[in-house]
């Protein structure tokens, strides 16, 4: 389903750079997973998990993202953070976006410090 997945983080991204952040970097892997969106909010570097669910799930996106997703998420964020040294300094966020919904008419929840990384 990765031609979803796309189709939502694209949403999520542009959602974003409306409010002012700007991309660094977009599916991001390594060997403990993969980050959806790495975007910039003034001097703090903002890793984003994005998430849908159709109308007949139970919950939304963000409740989705249970503790070891978040472990998972800190881990690859350390990760960039080791591949990318010039963001060492940054402060750092988690935030998840969510849609939910019809695609055609989908609602999004952008949850700013989603997780703390302690």
């Amino acid at each position: 389903m990765r031609s979803v997945g796309t189709q939502w983080e694209q949403a999520a991204q542009a959602e974003l750079e409306r409010a002012g952040l700007r991309l660094i970097a977009r599916n991001w892997h390594c060997h403990y997973g993969e980050l959806d969106l790495v975007m910039r909010e003034g001097d703090v570097l903002v890793f984003v998990e994005v998430r849908y669910r159709d109308a007949a799930a139970s919950a939304d996106g963000t409740d989705s993202i249970s503790p070891a997703k978040q472990r998972k998420l800190i881990r690859t964020a350390d990760m960039f953070l080791a591949a990318h040294p010039d963001f060492a300094n940054h402060t750092c966020r988690f935030d998840s976006i969510a849609y939910s919904g019809c695609i055609e008419k989908p609602q999004c929840r952008w949850e700013r410090a989603a997780f703390d990384a302690f």
